[in-house]
């Protein structure tokens, strides 16, 4: 892995841990890292304008002072096979939600089915670092896992559907999550090669979608994923 840029002296690991959301106007105290001290490292993936004023986006330290384009194709050298979809949620902070799992485990591609424009205040600017693909229909969704090879795995809480907590997930694999308030459809639990559930153990009819994502997405990281690799 191509190292790190130094830490600069202005700032602290545990700077990049400030209360509050990043990238966004008038968050005080500021979150991330201020200028880099002169002389400036000679890296042609850092950004003169943000070693000048400073680096307060959401992203990690490994990254403070990177350009936008260098971190997403040093990520693109990272990304797992895995990739994960959405199929027309209703209460669309959920997506946002979800982009912003999907990039911490570094899902290769987040798959968005129905809605074009949703509220992407819920992603914290991470669907600036992930890829993202648009479909009208789940039909065109099945059809681009199948061109891909990638087993479609549904996530819900139906009869009949195999417990996550015992499943061994494809190493290839799609996630597909339903709306809120009807699950998944027809058509894509008819199209996938499984259905999962979570267990649970309370009166709640069903856990928050976005919040089913991250615990389906950190199953298939504690099955496949290289731990050592991670921040």
């Amino acid at each position: 892995m191509t190292p790190s840029v130094p830490e600069p002296r202005s700032a602290s690991r545990d700077s990049a841990a400030a209360p509050g959301p990043t990238e966004w106007e008038g968050v005080t105290p500021p979150a991330g890292v201020g200028p880099y001290p002169w002389p400036w490292p000679d890296n042609p993936r850092l950004d003169p304008e943000l070693l000048a004023g400073g680096d307060h986006r959401n992203v990690v330290d490994h990254y403070r002072y990177w350009r936008h384009e260098a971190i997403v194709a040093d990520l693109d050298t990272r990304r797992h096979p895995l990739q994960i979809a959405i199929e027309n949620f209703g209460h669309d902070m959920n997506i946002g939600t979800v982009v912003r799992t999907a990039n911490a485990f570094a899902a290769s591609l987040v798959h968005i089915v129905g809605r074009r424009r949703w509220n992407r205040r819920g992603a914290m600017v991470t669907d600036r670092y992930q890829h993202l693909r648009h479909h009208d229909t789940t039909a065109e969704l099945l059809a681009a896992a199948a061109d891909a090879g990638l087993a479609v795995i549904a996530v819900d809480n139906l009869p009949g559907a195999a417990p996550l907590e015992t499943t061994t997930l494809p190493n290839q694999c799609l996630l597909a999550f339903g709306s809120e308030s009807d699950g998944i459809s027809d058509e894509l639990r008819s199209g996938a090669t499984t259905t999962v559930s979570i267990a649970q153990f309370g009166s709640t009819r069903s856990i928050n979608v976005a919040v089913a994502a991250g615990i389906a997405m950190h199953t298939w990281i504690r099955q496949h994923a290289d731990l050592s690799r991670a921040w």
